[in-house]
């Protein structure tokens, strides 16, 4: 056992078997970190042994430098013994995984329900007996596997699975660590670092030994291997322990026959994945040609398993820079032939082969690339897509391809600074060809360009297509995509004709999700009802959805028809999956979408978590456009409770850019945030004029969806700033437009609007309809405002009794809501039928004195009766009071009445 030959580690040891007890029944991930040459490996080998010793199955797998541009490489080497435990998987974790892994081809799974599927097959594999998952040098592991593993590492407590894995200290990871325990392992001692070279070196003499103790500096790797090179090489002074070691490797390999050092380049170019099935067994490396390379203690070979393995990892890069460049790309080649061609490692192969430009291998490549994403790793796409731009002989092909990449790393990896260098880099500029057009827009969109100069691209773009109206083609298809987002930026009239143009013309029938968004989202008043049917069923089955574009384009399409609840769980996996390190545009269009939702539905707190989150993402990478909403997002917040001068500084600093670039969208929500706290300050004439900028003339513009949003206080503002016509003429636009018809809240938001409105005769009957509409709680803050349209209304008409209990109401939403300027106005029209609103807030400001003195003085006694009590003097009454009127809100002893409500009275002396 390998146990048996480690000297000076008995602590490690110790650890790493208590571990790999515990971990065969609860689970856990343990990460060891030292320098290269430190005995990781050694440790891992040992944890293998004491775990396969105990009844544990063990899944070995190690990252290697050469591949770490392989998609999912690291994983599908662990995973791979365990086809047999895959096809007894459930369909829906089967399926991930199969698509994950390459076996099949599909959607591209979300990387968090990967994960998952993941940690059910390795929970399965463990019901029969525990598992342990070992990987080594996990620094250069690809990054989809690091990504998934981070997840999985994190899920595995109460599970009978185990994960160790050894990182070189100092090295960046994309794997996430953080959370995992960590086993630090340093140099040795100098006990066990003499007995380690004693036993390896008897007949050392004592001067060698003492200066090879003194080179190695406790690292193990060095005591082993440098006297050994003593014969042959002296020492010429001392260096740095790693290029020391990586110098008697490369002296090593330099003296081994030409055929063993061709099989050692192909064995380390082969990667881990040499091992399934292994180098060996499938004619990479031959075992005879291999015997030097085992002698000089390069290599290992299972005589079980035939499986090769290096001894150390810069013994693998000490063969690889030994070779030369033609040495290299031949062994590429024959590489590329052990491989099926529809493969990635084969098409990855043949372009490491490959120097001059060939449009064959460019367009395996790009065939590549587009599996890749599909399989949830864009930025392994982006990698193959800009060597397929390298090695394409045409500048039309190459400019096409370096697009496409910059596309993806505009609108999924969310890295718009690499976006756009690649454009950069293309000799012919954006407009060389529709690819082009998409990936130069989708920079300049979510940079927060220009609206008029993004639609004339596009436009330009779609008609100089080879075909635009073949819905087959991903580039026309994502055009239309930018340009219905640019419409809707846009938000002013004489933009969406030229998308609903170009979606008509397009043969076969265009994606579901643009004629979505295309109908509800982009004119959702106009084309809106005859697809609602079609969108219910999309958000019906969006959590069964793996790809998050599609997730976040259904849930774009019901955002202005209140819809988004049903995308909520979806939107959050997405905002997940972004955390995890996954598709960053995503997840900051799930914010704000998350965002949307719960702004209307009065979850004020979590929206402040949501742009928080969000905002940090999108100002790390550069999204000013859905940065802007978020800002607007936390506006209408500020609006709300009262905070005015916050409100109007986020709408004003996003109107600085938003207006010289006309996005009218930006535009229409900072009006709309300024409407919301003019009607909040009772300042209704600019309420109004904030309003009517966003809805007129005409109250339901087709091309401006936010206006969806805004009728309520358009409405309010203008009866209260005696527009009476005026407001009679928006409802009646409602009414015409069916907008009631298109969701429960605006179906709440017009009744009220008509109720507002109504005549003294009918009024009664339109308040009670509006609070009885189906879901009306689900809107909190529009149910609260009309409930309090509707007291004020009773308490005018002096029908006390009903206005108390519909001020009490609303009172007690924006109480929830912390509304604070609503909360004033309600509890001033309660006081005013005669009930009292206790401020149990503002009388915890108080201190005990003044308590005591304002409930005295509530109950009407005099500045000398209550200064008897107390044993005070009037003035000291006096004074007490003065400065407890401002904390109350009130200016005489019956406000003080109605602001404390009744409260007994101690009638006893103090």
């Amino acid at each position: 056992m390998v146990v048996a030959q480690l000297i000076g580690r008995d602590r490690e040891l110790a650890q790493l078997q208590v571990f790999t007890t515990n971990s065969s029944v609860s689970g856990g991930a343990l990460l060891i970190v030292g320098e290269a040459g430190i005995g990781k490996t050694v440790l891992l080998d040992a944890t293998a042994d004491m775990a396969a010793a105990s009844g544990v199955r063990v899944l070995r797998g190690a990252g290697v430098e050469f591949e770490a541009n392989v998609s999912f490489a690291a994983l599908h080497q662990l995973l791979y013994p365990l086809d047999e435990q895959l096809r007894e998987l459930p369909a829906s974790h089967r399926r991930t995984l199969a698509i994950g892994l390459g076996i099949e081809d599909g959607t591209a799974p979300d990387r968090l329900a990967l994960a998952h599927a993941v940690r059910a097959l390795l929970v399965f594999a463990a019901v029969r007996r525990p598992v342990l998952l070992i990987v080594d040098d996990l620094h250069w592991i690809d990054r989809a596997s690091a990504l998934v593993l981070g997840m999985v590492a994190r899920r595995l407590r109460e599970t009978r699975v185990g994960l160790v894995a050894a990182v070189r200290a100092g090295e960046d990871s994309l794997f996430e660590s953080e959370g995992l325990d960590e086993l630090a392992v340093g140099p040795l001692d100098d006990a066990a670092a003499a007995a380690l070279m004693t036993a390896h070196y008897p007949d050392l003499p004592t001067r060698s030994r003492h200066r090879y103790l003194a080179e190695s500096q406790g690292n193990p790797l060095a005591l082993v291997e440098l006297p050994g090179a003593h014969s042959a090489h002296r020492a010429t002074g001392v260096t740095r322990v790693g290029r020391r070691l990586h110098t008697l490797f490369t002296r090593r390999i330099a003296n081994l026959p030409p055929r063993a050092r061709q099989q050692l380049l192909a064995a380390a170019l082969a990667g881990a994945g040499s091992a399934l099935p292994s180098a060996l067994s499938t004619g990479i490396c031959d075992s005879a040609d291999l015997a030097p390379a085992e002698e000089m203690q390069l290599v290992r070979v299972d005589p079980g398993t035939h499986e090769l393995r290096f001894r150390h990892p810069l013994i693998r890069a000490a063969v690889v820079e030994l070779a030369t460049h033609e040495q290299r790309r031949q062994a590429h080649r024959e590489l590329a032939q052990r491989f099926p061609e529809d493969s990635e490692r084969h098409a990855w192969h043949l372009s490491q082969a490959t120097v001059e430009p060939d449009e064959q291998v460019a367009e395996l490549l790009e065939r590549t690339a587009a599996r890749t994403q599909r399989r949830g790793d864009p930025v392994g796409a982006i990698g193959l897509l800009l060597r397929a731009a390298e090695l394409s002989p045409r500048t039309s092909d190459r400019d096409r391809r370096i697009m496409v990449a910059a596309y993806l790393g505009a609108d999924v990896t969310g890295d718009l600074s690499e976006a756009h260098r690649m454009i950069e880099s293309a000799e012919r500029g954006p407009g060389g060809s529709l690819a082009g057009v998409v990936a130069a827009t989708s920079v300049m969109l979510n940079s927060g360009g220009d609206i008029d100069t993004i639609h004339q691209l596009l436009v330009n773009g779609i008609k100089g297509a080879h075909n635009p109206s073949d819905a087959g083609d991903p580039a026309v298809v994502e055009a239309l995509y930018v340009l219905q987002a640019t419409c809707v930026f846009g938000s002013r009239a004489g933009l969406s004709e030229a998308f609903h143009g170009a979606l008509e013309r397009l043969d076969p029938a265009p994606p579901e999700f643009l004629v979505l968004l295309g109908s509800t989202f982009m004119l959702p008043s106009r084309l809106g009802l005859p697809t609602m049917g079609r969108l219910d069923a999309a958000i019906a089955g969006i959590g069964e959805q793996t790809d998050h574009a599609y997730i976040v384009r259904v849930a774009i399409a019901a955002l202005y028809v209140d819809r988004l609840a049903g995308c909520r769980a979806a939107l959050e996996q997405v905002a997940a999956h972004g955390r995890a390190g996954g598709a960053i545009t995503s997840a900051i269009e799930a914010f704000v979408l998350l965002g949307y939702e719960a702004v209307q539905t009065g979850e004020w707190d979590r929206v402040l978590r949501l742009t928080a989150e969000g905002l940090e993402l999108a100002e790390r990478h550069g999204y000013r456009l859905l940065g802007g909403l978020l800002y607007q997002h936390r506006a209408y917040v500020a609006a709300a409770r009262g905070a005015f001068g916050d409100a109007k500084t986020l709408a004003d600093n996003t109107i600085g850019w938003a207006a010289p670039n006309r996005i009218g969208l930006i535009l229409n929500y900072a009006a709309h945030a300024k409407s919301l706290a003019a009607v909040g300050a009772g300042e209704f004439e600019a309420a109004y004029q904030h309003a009517a900028g966003v809805c007129g003339p005409g109250t339901v513009p087709a091309h401006a969806p936010h206006t969806l949003w805004v009728l309520q206080d358009l409405v309010e503002a203008a009866v209260r700033s005696g527009r009476t016509i005026e407001a009679a003429q928006h409802v009646h636009d409602l009414a015409e437009a069916d907008i009631a018809s298109l969701s429960p809240r605006l179906a709440l938001v017009v009744a009220g609007a008509k109720a507002i409105i109504a005549t003294s005769e009918d009024y009664r009957s339109r308040f009670e309809t509006a609070l009885a509409t189906p879901g009306a709680e689900q809107w909190p803050f529009q149910q609260a405002r009309i409930h309090l349209a509707y007291g004020e209304r009773l308490r005018r008409a002096k029908l006390t009794t009903p206005a108390r209990h519909h001020l009490t109401a609303a009172l007690d939403i924006f109480d929830r809501l912390a509304a604070e300027p609503w909360k004033v106005r309600a509890r001033n029209e309660l006081r005013a039928t005669g009930q009292p609103a206790a401020v149990p807030e503002l009388i915890d400001t108080l201190t005990p004195q003044q308590r005591e003195i304002a409930l005295l003085a509530a109950s009407g006694l005099t500045n000398k009766q209550i200064a008897d009590r107390l044993f005070l003097s009037p003035r000291t009454v006096s004074t007490h009071l003065y400065q407890l009127f401002p904390k109350l809100g009130v200016t005489s002893r019956a406000a003080l009445r109605d602001a404390l409500g009744p409260r007994p009275i101690r009638n006893d002396r103090i």
